[in-house]
């Protein structure tokens, strides 16, 4: 029998999901409304966008808003509209689970980490290794 944990992302576990929107506050707002706390926001420069995240007892939901008009994540709002972006999970060891998955014939967005969101370390998988969602990778410092 196979260990359902010996692949690449070891014991991978859902971090987050992220949402794209167009006007963060209003979304927040709607956010608020269902009851989810207070949430951290930043900019994340580098992938040109504004982040909202709301933490749950399990994972959280990133609200993302582009700052860029030209940049990917507005490319992706005015191509698909408001809605997900992609689903993230939770790595212990990203370099590892990045060479495992190539090993692996795993199409890469990122084949080494970057910074993200909070300063973690993150890559992401392209979707048409994941049934066409965009997945990210996230080592969180211990």
């Amino acid at each position: 029998m196979l260990d359902p944990f010996s692949g690449a992302l070891g014991r991978a576990e859902l971090h987050h999901v992220a949402i794209v929107v167009a006007d963060l506050a209003a979304a927040r707002e709607r956010y608020a409304a269902l009851g989810f706390p207070l949430p951290h926001a930043e900019e994340v420069a580098d992938q040109q966008v504004m982040v909202e995240t709301f933490a749950l007892a399990a994972g959280s939901v990133e609200l993302i808003q582009p700052t860029d008009p030209d940049g990917p994540i507005a490319r992706f709002l005015a191509k698909r509209g408001e809605g997900l972006h992609h689903v993230a999970y939770r790595v212990d060891d990203l370099d590892a689970a990045l060479r495992g998955l190539a090993a692996r014939g795993v199409r890469l967005i990122d084949e080494r980490p970057r910074r993200g969101a909070h300063g973690w370390k993150v890559a992401f998988v392209h979707p048409e290794s994941c049934a066409g969602v965009l997945t990210e990778l996230v080592e969180e410092p211990r």
